[in-house]
C-alpha cells in the first residue's frame, strides 16, 4: 500500500511540474521562432500555386501522393 501511495505521489509531483512549466509566450519573447520563415509552410501562397499547377498537369492522378499520370511528367 505504501508503494502505491509513493507512486501516486511521484506521479502527482510530475503532473504538477509539467503543468506549471506551461506558460504563454509573447511574440516579442519568441526571437527567431517568431519570424515568418520559421513557419511550417513559410510561403503558403507559393505552395498553393505549386499544388494547383501540379494538380492541373497530373489530372489523371488520384491525388498528390500518387506519382505519374496521363502525361508521364513525373
Amino acid at each position: 500500500m505504501i508503494d502505491l501511495i509513493a507512486k501516486f505521489l511521484a506521479l502527482a509531483i510530475v503532473v504538477v511540474g509539467v503543468l506549471t512549466a506551461c506558460a504563454p509566450v509573447q511574440p516579442w519573447e519568441r526571437g527567431n521562432l517568431a519570424k515568418p520563415q520559421m513557419a511550417l509552410d513559410p510561403y503558403p501562397l507559393q505552395s498553393a500555386l505549386r499544388a494547383h499547377n501540379y494538380g492541373s498537369r497530373e489530372a489523371a492522378a488520384g491525388g498528390n501522393a500518387a506519382q505519374g499520370g496521363g502525361c508521364g511528367c513525373y
